[in-house]
Formats: C-alpha cells, structure tokens, sequence
C-alpha cells in the first residue's frame, strides 16, 4: 500500500525526472553528524561553481550558456560560503574534499570519442542530472530533518537547484533540440536509477 507520504516523494521525484526517489532513511543517518554533511555540502557547491566556469571556458563561442551560466557560477560560490557560514556558527570546521562516487558514475556513462559539440549535450544533461538528485536531496532535509532551522536553510537550496536543473535542460534542448535532448536524456535517468539502486547510504554523503 503507498502511504500519502511515500506518493508525495514519488510525486516530488517525477517532477524532476527521476526514477527513484532517495530511501528516507538517508535523513536521519545524515543528520546524526551534521559537521559531516555540511562539509560534503560546501565541496558540492564548490564543484557546481567550478563546473560552470569549465563550461563557460570550454565552449566560449555558445552566448547563450555563457550568459547563463556566469550568474550561476557567482551564485553557487555564494552557497558555498552561506554553507560554511553555517558550520562556522556551529563550531564545525570544513572537512577534506571527499570522492564523489555518485558523480563519478554518473560520468562514467558520458560518451567519450565523440565530436566537441556532442561532449557538451553529454556535459549539460550531466550536471541537469545532478542539479534534479541535489534538488530532491534538499526537499527531503528541508521537510524531515529534525532542526527547524537547518529546514528553512535547505528548503533555500531547493529552490536553486531546481532553478539551476531547468537551466541545463532548457541549454540542452535549445543547442541540440527537445527529440535529441529527451532521448539522451531518458538515458541518463535510466542509468542514474541503476546507481541509486545500489549506492550506500551514507552520512557523510549529499548524494
């Protein structure tokens, strides 16, 4: 029988594309070492920020993208200090960069040998993918985490990623069409269901 609360995540999870929704578990082993989350956090948005100037640097001649994407970068560095302001004010102190595994596999499913233009279809869904798990990650915390206050600080990010999962979706398809991109991305979903299938769940882990 699907509880009104298990529709609500598999609803939140459709409208972001997803196959899968994260088992809601993760929240409360996550929220168990908060300095630990907040670091895998901070190195997130950090990546974000340095994954849109690679963008931009890589494909300069695309306005469109650099035009998007330059407020981005200024706004996902931003979150990575909002995210270290909070573990400032809570005695944490920013942890080593960890192995994004999640990423990492989610990669490994780009193709490679392909013409410039292609590797950026391949690039621009990648990240959308991440944005949409990132998205759905922060709904979960800002409705189920025990702290009101961190509920408020995640639902904030929410709302951003989000924004930011449209935005490579909607670059996607206007460089390379909505029959290409869709099909392409469908791809990506599927192989990104396989992943959640047998990630870890880990505390230390945003995705």
């Amino acid at each position: 029988m699907i509880t009104e609360k298990k529709a609500a995540e598999l609803e939140s999870v459709q409208m972001l594309g997803l196959k899968l929704p994260t088992d809601p578990r993760w929240v409360r082993i996550a929220e168990k070492d908060l300095e630990e989350i907040l670091t895998d956090h901070a190195y997130c948005e950090q990546k974000a920020a340095m994954s849109c100037i690679s963008l931009i640097s890589r494909f300069p001649e695309y306005e469109k993208l650099v035009d998007e994407l330059s407020p981005i970068v200024t706004e996902e560095w931003g979150h990575f200090r909002l995210v270290l302001a909070e573990m400032k004010k809570r005695g944490y102190q920013l942890g080593r960069q960890r192995k994004d595994e999640y990423v990492n596999e989610l990669r490994s499913f780009m193709r490679t040998g392909i013409h410039r233009e292609e590797k950026l279809l391949e690039e621009l869904l990648c990240f959308g993918l991440i944005e949409a798990r990132s998205c759905e990650r922060f709904r979960l915390l800002s409705l189920h985490i025990a702290e009101e206050e961190l509920k408020g600080f995640y639902h904030r990010f929410m709302v951003s990623e989000a924004g930011h999962y449209v935005l490579f979706l909607d670059l996607a398809r206007t460089y390379f069409g909505k029959e290409k991109t869709e099909k392409r991305w469908k791809e990506f979903l599927d192989f990104e269901a396989k992943i959640m299938e047998k990630m870890e769940l880990r505390a230390d882990r945003m995705h």
